[in-house]
């Protein structure tokens, strides 16, 4: 269950657009709240050492990328409990995946925003124009198809599709277990494009060094004060669709200056994924966050 809207996705499926394997995954937050529902036992395994394995879920030991058991919890919860052992869980796992990142100098960034903005055709771009200069992998979330990662795929980069099913956004565990496929080497990019949506992105936290919002001149000004903690969490923020501005009602200033008043420290970007425009700066801001992912590594 999302503690914001509700939704709840009890799988998800990782589909590796390289060789075609799929793997269907409980979701963190689907086991979460169905799990005063089941029963659990303790094995004690000696030397106090012990685990709680609850029946009828499978448990992987080996996802490649890191990981960490699930808690079950037997007695009733309610809903602020459930909210909170969620995020306290997803939290407990992002840790690890950006400890994970950092002992790999992997620059992993969460590229968020509302359906339509463009998050996809700034990707293809993107890997098209640094053709692995420095190497790009991809984490695709979408609720269904494979359309977005097969796009990303073809433009040149590795990729692996995470279907969320009736899930509003990717969570920890989800990036986890696309990473054990994925396998980005050392001194890489990983651009996790999360599901189109301004809302449950900002509560759940991958393990990334940051979150990119992509902002679309045909979204409106207004964007950032409607939907302010996205924003407020974003380290850059990329307009994009500029070339469109001659043919729309769009102020320019208004809209970063919506951008200044939620969030004054972060970067701007004007940029249109279509034309160009502007993409240099994107790019060079890129360099600049994997130079700081590999210092931090040695810090």
């Amino acid at each position: 269950m999302c503690a914001n809207c509700g939704c709840q996705s009890d799988e998800a499926t990782i589909l590796d657009l390289q060789t075609g394997k799929a793997t269907t995954i409980g979701a963190v937050r689907g086991r979460e709240h169905d799990a005063h529902h089941s029963h659990s036992h303790r094995h004690d395994h000696g030397e106090g050492h012990d685990h709680v394995h609850d029946h009828g879920e499978a448990h992987d030991h080996d996802h490649g990328g890191p990981h960490g058991h699930v808690a079950h919890y037997a007695e009733p919860l309610n809903v602020v409990d459930v909210e909170r052992r969620i995020l306290a869980k997803n939290d407990e796992l992002a840790a690890k995946n950006r400890a994970w990142f950092g002992g790999r100098e992997i620059l992993a960034l969460n590229v968020v925003s509302s359906p339509g903005a463009g998050k996809t055709t700034l990707l293809e771009r993107t890997v098209r124009d640094l053709a692995g200069a420095p190497p790009l992998y991809v984490i695709e979330g979408d609720q269904a198809t494979a359309r977005d990662g097969e796009r990303i795929r073809k433009a040149g980069a590795a990729v692996v599709q995470v279907n969320t099913g009736t899930g509003c956004h990717l969570d920890a565990d989800m990036v986890t277990r696309a990473l054990s496929a994925l396998k980005p080497p050392s001194g890489s990019v990983l651009l996790i494009e999360n599901v189109g949506n301004l809302v449950c992105p900002a509560l759940f936290d991958l393990g990334e060094r940051a979150k990119v919002v992509v902002f679309s001149v045909t979204d409106g000004e207004d964007k950032p004060l409607k939907y302010p903690h996205m924003f407020r969490a974003a380290s850059l923020v990329i307009l994009n669709k500029i070339d469109l501005l001659p043919y729309l009602d769009f102020s320019l200033a208004d809209a970063i200056a919506n951008v200044r008043q939620v969030n004054p420290d972060a970067a701007i970007l004007q940029v249109s994924s279509r034309t160009g425009e502007g993409i240099a700066d994107w790019y060079d801001w890129l360099r600049v966050q994997l130079t700081a992912a590999r210092q931090a590594a040695f810090a």
